[in-house]
């Protein structure tokens, strides 16, 4: 199984899905983790170059731009089964999902203590950090 999570460090996991620069992936191997690595990660940007802020339970999709951004964002984390985020627009979590990735949104920060925790059933899924 493999463990993916949104970062800008390396350590922590970024609050917002779309901004964050790099994936950082966990292999775990009879329940633990065994190995890391860092991936690039394509930015999301806006779907017409401008900022857009949504309410909390307002997709954040806009059109076939942004889902093409999401599945290249996707493709490269294609072999993990999770996705650990600080937060995501309710588009990129619904895309990730028909991908065969789970996403997992927390408000932990700490990636290793993130993964422990999930690997151990106890990491809940925040879904009002949804936007």
């Amino acid at each position: 199984m493999k463990i993916a999570a949104v970062s800008d460090d390396g350590r922590t996991i970024s609050r917002h899905f779309g901004r964050a620069s790099l994936y950082v992936v966990l292999s775990v191997e009879d329940g633990k983790i065994a190995g890391k690595e860092t991936r690039p990660k394509a930015g999301h940007g806006a779907c017409d170059g401008a900022e857009r802020h949504h309410a909390p339970g307002e997709a954040c999709s806009c059109d076939s731009a942004s889902q093409a951004k999401h599945r290249t964002m996707a493709d490269t984390i294609a072999d993990c089964q999770i996705l650990m985020a600080g937060g995501m627009g309710l588009g990129a979590y619904d895309s990730l999902k028909s991908y065969g990735i789970e996403p997992v949104v927390t408000n932990l920060e700490s990636i290793d203590q993130a993964a422990q925790m999930y690997l151990a059933g106890e990491l809940a899924n925040m879904m009002d950090r949804l936007h």
